[in-house]
């Protein structure tokens, strides 16, 4: 609930090189109308009761993913082709173990139907014309793991991130470096490693240590972001009192 415009643009300011929105649901989403805010210079996306579902603006375009909650096909090509013009890329997230996700088979839900996630991602990466990528969590055993990524990487996306923790366990579980690591070093689309804000990320340096740890080609940072977005600065962190006054800006 975190990922909103002013936190976004502010971890850009910061550093960020790349930002996602909140997962926003696909069944919201694709009631949405595309309206153009002239008065906050951003495009907004307005639902039917004139409630901003996603917004945007020209700084972030090329720089924030649209992260997708979703379990059809078919709603997640349309809702992709209503903002794809708006966004740098789209984003299926198939990690999130909270309820509002799962209970819609959506999140970590489609980790059990590899065949729907197939389907979703292949409709996706030959639908638009942005790059598609999705986000999982692993499995109980690395075979099955494997398994899945070598499946989701024939779907032709852009890259994968991995949250390195099981769909019933919580950030004070430890992070698995070493699942993430093999992942990375099966496949050949980059793998963006994520989950290391609670056990390893607690400074700017922390970030480049996890994905050397992993392997991976990059690091997705989400809770130690949302303690101090500042997390991105190589110069070290800002007191956040100084960073609640940028954001309120």
């Amino acid at each position: 609930r975190v990922g909103t415009l002013p936190m976004r643009l502010l971890a850009l300011d910061y550093g960020a090189d790349i930002v996602y929105c909140e997962e926003l649901i696909d069944l919201k989403m694709i009631q949405c109308k595309r309206v153009v805010n002239e008065v906050l210079s951003t495009v907004d996306f307005v639902a039917p009761d004139d409630r901003v579902v996603f917004r945007t603006c020209e700084r972030e375009q090329n720089r924030v993913v649209f992260q997708m909650g979703t379990s059809d096909a078919e709603r997640a090509l349309a809702v992709a082709r209503l903002v794809e013009n708006d966004v740098a890329g789209i984003d299926v997230n198939m990690g999130c173990p909270k309820e509002y996700s799962t209970k819609g088979g959506m999140g970590a839900a489609l980790l059990s139907d590899p065949d729907k996630i197939e389907k979703i991602l292949s409709t996706l990466v030959k639908g638009i014309r942005r790059p598609v990528t999705c986000k999982i969590r692993i499995l109980p055993s690395l075979e099955d793991t494997l398994s899945l990524v070598k499946r989701i990487e024939r779907t032709g996306i852009a890259a994968i991130a991995v949250h390195g923790r099981k769909r019933e366990e919580r950030p004070q579980h430890p992070v698995s470096c070493e699942v993430i690591k093999a992942i990375a070093d099966t496949l050949s689309i980059p793998v963006i490693a994520n989950g290391g804000s609670h056990d390893h990320i607690q400074r700017y340096s922390d970030i480049e240590d996890f994905r050397q740890a992993t392997a991976a080609s990059s690091v997705m940072v989400a809770r130690a972001a949302m303690w101090n977005p500042s997390i991105f600065l190589k110069e070290g962190l800002r007191p956040l009192e100084e960073v609640m006054q940028k954001y309120i800006r």
